[in-house]
Parts: structure tokens; C-alpha cells; sequence
């Protein structure tokens, strides 16, 4: 039987430190990158690529994700006696976006505890994970890609990216071979976790996408937990190769770590040039900016 992908995670449960005092009180999934919170736009992605149910795993502190996706009764009524039809659709169209499932991660012990945390909404199924730093800017969303590339190898695929010079020591490294049938996969042989940049087996690095089968479940139930006792998702995809074959997907677009200040404004301004009211102001205002 052809598997199929219809369900997404979305870690959300961090504390977003690196974003200090913005974080304090504001999840960092709900920080605005021009008109829209991060999270919506990996909801978005993951809806574009046919998943109709979205697992955020949040923890204490994060209602304010579950109200932006909530239907708000007062502010449709508000706009509605206003006749502002335009707003009234845009509040709308973010509670219909898919059906949304919240599971609690009571500690943050690693990317992996809080797949788990999903373990019971997933089922024995496939599905896609999406971390919301990362924000693809691609023409075809990057899920989409890595889905209908799951539909060819029905495998675990690995959202990858070419990550050059002493960079990579910051990410998971695969160690690969070229697939004939597609350019774009990557057979996985081996991982490496924040490599050194000498000792790197490429320099093809994970980044924030992926779609794991659901064995994944047991293996991460497996592997022994790492500094903090947090359970890494990668050593527990290592673990998974012994059973099922695993991919590296060179998605076709441009990531922004919007985890990081710096990433985030170089987003914000990249997204400010495309957007369709906005654009075309922004873009004079920094023509005639003083630098």
C-alpha cells in the first residue's frame, strides 16, 4: 500500500533565548515576519503540501499560538459591523487553514522528546516535521517538494542544503551518494552531528524539514539521551537506517534562520521587497536609505 502524507509536527515548545527580552513573555513561533507570525507560514507550507492536520507541540506559555489559529468570534463581529470585508477574510482564512491538534512537551529535552510527544495524533503513519525558525522562500513550497519526493521512495527524506566552509559545523552532516533516477535525492549512507569542518563527510546539511516514517517512534524510544538528557532526532534517524533506507532532499529555494536576530532581519527585509502592498514602498524607502 502507497503511503500517504497527511499530518505535520511543528516543535514549538522552546523557550526562544536567543531572542531575549522579545521571548520573555511572547513565544518566539509567534514573532512577525512583516504581517504574519513564524509559525503560519511552516502551517501554510505543510497545507500547500496536502497535510490536513497539524500537530504543534508547545508547552507553558504558548496559548497565544492556539488563539491565532482559533476562530475569534469579537473580532469577525468587530470588522463585520465595520464592513471591513478585506480584514474580516484574512482573520477567517487563519482558522480554516487545517484542523489543529496541541500536544504538551512538559520539559524541552531535545527535538526528538518532542516528536515523541506527537507519538499518539501521528499514529502508524508518515508524517512531516517542520521546525519554524527555518523559513524556506521557494516557488513550489519546500514540503511540497519532499512530499511528492516521498511518493517516489516512500523513505524518511531529509530537507538538505549545501552549507560551505566552517559553517557546517553548526548542523547535521550526511554523508551521501547521488540517486540516478533524481537529482535532487540523496541516498544517505551516514550522519554526523555538528561535525568539525575538517572532519565534515560533505558539506550537505539538515535543515529544518522533514518526513520521517513511523518507525521513527520506536527508535527514538531507543537511543540514550545526549548532554542534558536530551534525545537527538538525528541519532535516532542513525538508528532508523539499520531498518529503512534514509534520503537527503535538495529542496529547490532559499532558507532564512529566523531562529537568529541577524537571520531574522535579513527575512524581514527579503519578505518586505515581495510583498504585494508593501513591496514597492519598502523598496524605495531603502533606495534612499543612508548607509
Amino acid at each position: 500500500m502507497t503511503m500517504k502524507i497527511r499530518k505535520a509536527v511543528f516543535p514549538a515548545a522552546g523557550m526562544g533565548t536567543r531572542f531575549l527580552p522579545a521571548t520573555k513573555a511572547t513565544p518566539k513561533e509567534m514573532l512577525c515576519l512583516v504581517d504574519k507570525p513564524l509559525i503560519q507560514y511552516g502551517v501554510e507550507e505543510a497545507v500547500a503540501a496536502g497535510c490536513t492536520e497539524i500537530i504543534i507541540v508547545t508547552g507553558r506559555g504558548k496559548t497565544t499560538m492556539e488563539d491565532h489559529f482559533d476562530k475569534s468570534a469579537e473580532l469577525e463581529a468587530s470588522l463585520a459591523a465595520k464592513n471591513k470585508t478585506a480584514l474580516l477574510e484574512v482573520a477567517r482564512s487563519v482558522s480554516k487553514l487545517a484542523k489543529i491538534v496541541y500536544v504538551r512537551q512538559p520539559e524541552a529535552l531535545g527535538l526528538g522528546h518532542a516528536v515523541l510527544m506527537a507519538k499518539e495524533v501521528v499514529g502508524n503513519e508518515p508524517f512531516c516535521v517542520l521546525l519554524p525558525d527555518d523559513i524556506v522562500d521557494a516557488t513550489i513550497p519546500c514540503m511540497k517538494q519532499m512530499v511528492e519526493a516521498f511518493n517516489e521512495t516512500q523513505s524518511t527524506i531529509l530537507g538538505s542544503e549545501v552549507v560551505e566552509g566552517a559553517a557546517i559545523s553548526a548542523y547535521g552532516c550526511l554523508a551521501v551518494k547521488p540517486v540516478a533516477s533524481n537529482p535532487r535525492l540523496l541516498e544517505v549512507t551516514d550522519m554526523v552531528e555538528k561535525p568539525k569542518a575538517e572532519e565534515a563527510p560533505s558539506q550537505n546539511a539538515i535543515i529544518g524539514r522533514y518526513i520521517l516514517t513511523p518507525r521513527i517512534f520506536e527508535m527514538i524510544e531507543g537511543i540514550t539521551p545526549g548532554a542534558g538528557g536530551e534525545l537527538q532526532l538525528t541519532d535516532a534517524i542513525k538508528a532508523l537506517m539499520q531498518y529503512e533506507k534514509v534520503y537527503g532532499y535538495s529542496y529547490e529555494g532559499k532558507r532564512h534562520d529566523a531562529g537568529d536576530k541577524l537571520g531574522f532581519l535579513k527575512a524581514t527585509v527579503e519578505f518586505g521587497l515581495k510583498h504585494p502592498q508593501l513591496g514597492d514602498g519598502f523598496r524605495d524607502f531603502l533606495k534612499n536609505f543612508p548607509l
